[in-house]
C-alpha cells in the first residue's frame, strides 16, 4: 500500500467522483438526477472506513439537490441480526446524516428478485449447478486457464425452472444444488465465469423468518437493488473494480426499471488500524478487547465512545479526499481533526492522574477559596467557573523532581511556580516513605499572587495544575494506544498473523486520579480538556461518586516522536 498520496483531482478542482457527477448532470444523464445509496450488511458494526464511504455517498446526493438511500444488503441470514441495523441507524444518524423515508432492505425485494432469477433461465441465462461451492472454486480456471463446464450447464430451461422451483419449495437439502448466471467460462474476468447468484440456506432471516429457503447471491441482490430504486451513482470501494463487468451484466440482460451506474474509489485505510470484519470478530471472542465498542476498536461506536466527535470524523473524511488508488492515512491526520474540534467545543477541566500532595504550610487550616477558572478560551459563550482551593491539595507526580536539570521549569526544592488560577508555591521540604518515594511535598504560598504575577514584578516559569485534596473525586482514566503495533496491517511478517501485532499495552488503567468536583455526576459522552493532559470522555462505566474517562487524545500531536524512534 502506497503512502499518502494528494487527493486527485480534475478540472475545477473537484474529485473525480464529482466531476464525474457533475458530466452527468450537464448531460442530462439519468434525466439529471443523482440518487446515490449507502449499502451496509448488518453482520456487524460500522467501521472508520465505512464513515468515509457515508459522507460520500450522503454528501454528493446532497450537493446535487438529490438523495440518499439506506438499504440494508441482508441477503445472509447466517450472519444478519436485527441489532445490527438498529446500531447501523443509530451511527449513521450520530454521523449527521438522515435518510428520511427511503429505508431499504434487500429483502424487501426478495421476491422481485427470484423473478429476475426465472427471467435469466427463461433466456437460458442461468442454470442449476450440482457443484458445491468449493467445487466451483476448484473449477474456476485460472488467468490463463478457462474455467470448466459442470455437468448442470447443459440442462434444459425446462429442467433449471424446475429444480430452481424445487430449491425454492424447500425440496432440496443446503448445498445440494446452486443457481448459477451462464456467462463465459474463458473469460478474463473471473467473476464473469458462471457466478452463483442463488444458494440454499435453511436459515431463519432477521426480517422474512422462514419464508425463504433460498437466498440471492450479493453480486446477483446489490445491483438489481440499486436497480429496482433507480440509483444513478453506485460509488463503492475498488475491491468491486473487477465485479463492474459483473454489475453492468446483469442490469443490460434483465428487464430493470433503471441503469445505474457503478462508480469506484479508494477505500479508507488508516494506520496502525485494521477493519476487517473477521480481524474484529476474532478481537473480540478471544477477549484481547472489552468488547465491539471498546475504544480501542475502529468502529463508530467505539470511536464515540472514546470521545471522537461526529464533526470531527466528517472533516477528517473530507479532508483526506477521494482518491483512484489505495493508500494509507496517517493517524496524525485523524487525531488532528478530533483535536481540532475539541479544542474549540470541550470545556477545560483539572484532573491529577498520578496524584502526589502538596500541603501548604502557611495557609490557614480550615479555609476554602473559591477561584474562578475560564471553562474555554477558545469560546468566551462558555463562561466561568469556580474550583475549590485549600491548604492541601494534589499535583502530578511528574511535575516535582528533587534533583531537576537546569530545563525542569516545574517544582522542585527552593523553586517557584504558578498554581493555575491560583497562587505562587515554593516547595520547602520532601516527605518519604521507608522505600524512599515521594508521599508528600511541603510548601509556602504567596498571598498577593492570586489568579496573577507577583506585584514586585517577579517572574516564574512553571504553571502547574492541581485539585484540592478535600474537594477531590476519585476517579478511573483510561488511557488508550493504538491496538495494534505495526503501522502498515499489509507488511505482516511471514508466519505471523494480525493478532499477532495487537499490543498487550495498548490500555492502561489508572485507578489513583484526583479530579475537580465538577467533573462528579457528569453525563457519559461529555468531552473534556483535561488541562496540560489532552482530551477526555465520560466513559458509560461512569458512577455518579466515580467517573471513568477515557482518553480521546493527546493535547498535542505525539506521531512525530514515534516516527523519530524508528
Amino acid at each position: 500500500m502506497s503512502a499518502e498520496e494528494p487527493v486527485e483531482e480534475t478540472e475545477g478542482g473537484r474529485d473525480f467522483i464529482r466531476a464525474q457527477i457533475a458530466a452527468d448532470i450537464a448531460s442530462n444523464k439519468h434525466d439529471g438526477k443523482v440518487i446515490t445509496r449507502f449499502p451496509p450488511e448488518p453482520s456487524g458494526l460500522l467501521h472508520i472506513g465505512h464513515a468515509k464511504a457515508i459522507c460520500l455517498d450522503f454528501g454528493v446526493a446532497a450537493e446535487n439537490g438529490g438523495r440518499c438511500h439506506l438499504r440494508f444488503d441482508d441477503t445472509n441470514p447466517n450472519s444478519e441480526e436485527t441489532e445490527f441495523v438498529e446500531a447501523i441507524e443509530e451511527d449513521i444518524r450520530w454521523l449527521g446524516f438522515d435518510w428520511g423515508e427511503h429505508l431499504y432492505f434487500a429483502s424487501g425485494y426478495f421476491e422481485r428478485l427470484y423473478e429476475f432469477a426465472l427471467e435469466l433461465i427463461d433466456k437460458g441465462l442461468a442454470y442449476v449447478c450440482d457443484w458445491s461451492s468449493e467445487e466451483i472454486l476448484a473449477n474456476r480456471g485460472t488467468l490463463t486457464e478457462p474455467a470448466n463446464a459442470s455437468p448442470g450447464r447443459s440442462r434444459s430451461i425446462e429442467e433449471n425452472r424446475d429444480l430452481f422451483e424445487r430449491m425454492k419449495n424447500g425440496e432440496f437439502e443446503e448445498g445440494a444444488y446452486i443457481l448459477r448466471a451462464k456467462i463465459d467460462l474463458a473469460s478474463s474476468v473471473l467473476p464473469m465465469r458462471d457466478p452463483p447468484i442463488y444458494r440454499i440456506l435453511k436459515t431463519p432471516h432477521h426480517r422474512t423468518g422462514t419464508d425463504w429457503c433460498i437466498y440471492p447471491m450479493y453480486d446477483f441482490a446489490h445491483c438489481l437493488s440499486d436497480a429496482l430504486e433507480s440509483i444513478t451513482h453506485s460509488l463503492c470501494s475498488l475491491e468491486f473494480t473487477d465485479r463492474r463487468p459483473l454489475y453492468d451484466w446483469f442490469i443490460e440482460n434483465l428487464d430493470t426499471p433503471a441503469t445505474p451506474q457503478q462508480i469506484e474509489f479508494a477505500r479508507l485505510n488508516v494506520a496502525y488500524t485494521v477493519t476487517s470484519k473477521r480481524f474484529l470478530k476474532e478481537v473480540v471472542n478471544r477477549g484481547l478487547v472489552s468488547g465491539w465498542d471498546d475504544p480501542r476498536m475502529p468502529t463508530i461506536a467505539a470511536l464515540r465512545r472514546r470521545g471522537y466527535t461526529a464533526e470531527s470524523i466528517r472533516n477528517f473524511c473530507e479532508g483526506i479526499g477521494v482518491a483512484k488508488r489505495e493508500n494509507l492515512i496517517q493517524m496524525a491526520r485523524l487525531e488532528f481533526s478530533v483535536r481540532e474540534h475539541l479544542n474549540r467545543v470541550a470545556e477545560r477541566r483539572m484532573a491529577v492522574l498520578n496524584p502526589v500532595k502538596v500541603v501548604i504550610e502557611n495557609y490557614p487550616e480550615g479555609q476554602v477559596e473559591e477561584l474562578d477558572a475560564i471553562n474555554n478560551p477558545e469560546d468566551e459563550g462558555a463562561g466561568k467557573r469556580t474550583v475549590p482551593f485549600s491548604r492541601e491539595l494534589y499535583i502530578e507526580r511528574e511535575d516535582f523532581m528533587e534533583d531537576a536539570p537546569k530545563k525542569f521549569f516545574r517544582l522542585t526544592p527552593g523553586r517557584e511556580v504558578r498554581l493555575r488560577y491560583a497562587y505562587f508555591i515554593t516547595c520547602t521540604d520532601v516527605i518519604k516513605n521507608d522505600e524512599g518515594e515521594v508521599v508528600e511535598l511541603r510548601c509556602t504560598y504567596d498571598p498577593e499572587t492570586r489568579g496573577g504575577d507577583a506585584p514586585d514584578g517577579r517572574k516564574v516559569k512553571g504553571t502547574l495544575h492541581w485539585v484540592s485534596a478535600a474537594a477531590a473525586v476519585p476517579a478511573e482514566v483510561r488511557l488508550y494506544e493504538t491496538l495494534l503495533d505495526i503501522e502498515d496491517p499489509a507488511d505482516v511478517e511471514e508466519g505471523k498473523s494480525l493478532i499477532d501485532h495487537v499490543r498487550s499495552d495498548s490500555l492502561e488503567v489508572l485507578n489513583e486520579c484526583m479530579v475537580e468536583p465538577s467533573l462528579a455526576g457528569v453525563d457519559p459522552g461529555t468531552a473534556f480538556q483535561f488541562e496540560r493532559m489532552g482530551y477526555f470522555c465520560v466513559d458509560p462505566d461512569s458512577t455518579p461518586d466515580r467517573p471513568v474517562f477515557n482518553r480521546t487524545v493527546t493535547l498535542r500531536d505525539t506521531w512525530a516522536k514515534v516516527a523519530k524512534k524508528k
